[in-house]
């Protein structure tokens, strides 16, 4: 075992290298007829392909850095985002059967049939920022600093080595999206999914050899307190009195933040829409599901590990481990614990998770700006203008993630928890509005457009509070100490900054569904033929019959098999 990249682990990361270039190469030599080609492979993915780009484009730096490292810092508590097949399993079932006849290429094309064009502006609007300002920056920056840890490089030809990672990173990863599109990304990530997991899952049976097994791990954890009322980094299940994540808080604020991930935001649905019918999207959503069911045990026990063997003082190769911080993690355990030729290959995973995960984004966000504002503005645009606009989009969005990234340098030891919280505000009003949009017939359009801009709102105040109040009280400060000590306690603190993150969530949820509600009974019903397909009890017997032809009981089976798994999980980390 030793610390540094050797020749062999070159030969196995330039093979890696030539697998995917060879792909890219084939794929970007089909003829791409027209924008559906380029956004969503010619709509004739198959599940495996759709599962595994799922999972692959979930799948990022974040969580090789910060999921790892609040395995490190806190156990078990963020694992209930990370064992959310079930969601995705509602995506499947629920919702493929609306988009696919909806014939929609992005979910605010899907609000404007079943709302307004404004609704759409909005959505598009919202998850445009979104992606550059958390996602593409936040992706590029962790995915930097992965490769300065493995590597060992502080600088290069007097360059910090993590600005030449992240921008190597960027440029490969935009090239194969700008030139091969939705095929690159699903066909690639049918290359770098076994990959990640296998690299990842050597890494969890090395450190569990070295710490001692499993039940040595879980002695650690278990008898590391996190709170003072009796609760365990080893428990999933904490107190409603913890200040970061009490249970019911956790349970409400992670199903909204899943449900506005899993079942309607662009990045993720895209994969289900290239679906070549309902069967194939909905067992790629399926297969994503299951596969959903790893990174638990992949990317936050190494974490658990990592604390585990630092707190005990195991040696590695004559020389004490020691985390110097959470972040560390999972790059530090692949620094000290694997073999030649074996880092190689880990390193392809997390290559290969960095590289997936940029190259959804980048066609994510082009698709958003091609068809929801380009096309829009533009509707006469040849099909092959559309795809040269979604290039030049995928190249801006590039730029604008890249330039983003010295600011979130400045907040990279809250990197995952930044992640979540932006997203707990942004999930709400979108929710809402696809929920009720197709849960209930009656939402009218003035009402499903309300409910989004009320989210938007609300979150935006949300974020801007903490911006103040942290500013306020000095960077590394208590904020509520200095509340306390400065006399704040205005409703606008308490509500807008000082309720727990997990449960505001939730209650923007209720909020933005109360809004689309009243709203709706308040305004014209929308019209019946406009919704057809669209909502719960419009559809057509032909449409009815179509889902019902479109599954088997292989596909109730692998449900029930992974709703287990996930029943079992909960009560073995309760």
């Amino acid at each position: 075992m030793n610390t540094t990249f050797t020749a062999l682990d070159w030969v196995v990361l330039a093979l890696f290298a030539a697998g995917l270039v060879g792909i890219i190469v084939w794929v970007s030599k089909q003829k791409e007829e027209d924008s559906q080609d380029y956004f969503l492979a010619g709509r004739n993915a198959g599940w495996l392909a759709i599962g595994a780009s799922i999972f692959a484009s979930n799948i990022g730096s974040e969580h090789l850095i910060g999921l790892a490292g609040a395995g490190a810092s806190s156990g078990m508590a963020m694992a209930h985002w990370e064992i959310q097949g079930w969601m995705i399993l509602i995506l499947g079932w629920a919702f493929v059967p609306f988009y696919s006849r909806s014939m929609v290429l992005t979910m605010p094309e899907f609000l404007e049939k079943r709302y307004n064009s404004q609704s759409r502006t909005i959505l598009s609007l919202i998850s445009l920022i979104s992606y550059v300002l958390t996602k593409v920056a936040v992706t590029v920056y962790a995915g930097g600093l992965v490769f300065q840890k493995v590597f060992g490089i502080d600088t290069l030809w007097g360059i910090d080595f993590f600005w030449i990672s992240a921008i190597g990173l960027v440029i490969l990863t935009a090239v194969y999206t700008v030139l091969g599109g939705m095929k690159s990304v699903l066909y690639t990530s049918v290359l770098q999914t076994p990959i990640l997991l296998l690299g990842s899952l050597i890494i969890v049976v090395l450190g569990l050899q070295a710490l001692g097994g499993w039940d040595q791990m879980m002695e650690v954890v278990r008898a590391t307190p996190v709170n003072e009322y009796g609760d365990s980094m080893g428990n999933l299940i904490r107190s409603n009195s913890d200040a970061d994540f009490p249970w019911l808080g956790v349970l409400i604020g992670s199903a909204v933040i899943g449900f506005w991930y899993w079942c309607t935001d662009q990045f993720i649905v895209q994969r289900v829409l290239s679906g070549r019918d309902q069967t194939q999207a909905r067992r790629g959503a399926i297969f994503g599901a299951f596969l959903k069911m790893t990174p638990v045990f992949l990317f936050l026990i190494p974490g658990m590990i990592a604390f585990a063997m630092s707190t005990k003082g195991v040696e590695i190769n004559g020389t004490v481990y020691q985390l110097s911080e959470p972040d560390a993690a999972f790059p530090s355990l692949v620094a000290t614990l694997l073999p030649a030729g074996v880092k190689g290959l880990v390193v392809c995973g997390i290559l290969a998770a960095l590289m997936s995960s940029l190259a959804s984004l980048f066609n994510s966000s082009a698709m958003l700006f091609t068809i929801d504002f380009y096309q829009k503005f533009k509707p006469k645009t040849s099909q092959h203008q559309l795809v040269r606009i979604g290039r030049i989009a995928t190249v801006v969005i590039v730029i604008l993630g890249v330039l983003w990234i010295p600011i979130m340098k400045n907040i990279g030891d809250v990197l995952y928890t930044y992640l979540q919280d932006v997203q707990s505000v942004l999930a709400p009003g979108i929710a809402a509005a696809f929920l009720l949009g197709v849960l209930w017939k009656r939402a009218s359009a003035i009402g499903g457009m309300w409910g989004l801009l009320s989210g938007m709102i609300i979150g935006l105040t949300r974020l801007s509070a903490k911006v103040y109040y942290t500013t306020q009280a000095g960077q590394g400060n208590d904020v509520r100490e200095w509340a306390a000590a400065n006399g704040v306690d205005n409703i606008f603190y308490k509500l807008f900054y000082d309720v727990n993150w997990l449960f505001f969530s939730g209650g923007m949820l209720v909020f933005c569904m109360a809004v689309v509600a009243i709203v709706s009974l308040m305004t014209a019903a929308p019209d019946a033929e406009k919704i057809r397909g669209l909502v719960f009890g419009t559809e057509t017997a032909e449409q009815k019959a179509e889902t019902r032809n479109s599954w088997n009981n292989w596909d109730l089976l692998w449900t029930g098999l992974i709703l287990a798994g996930t029943v079992v999980f909960y009560w073995y980390f309760w």
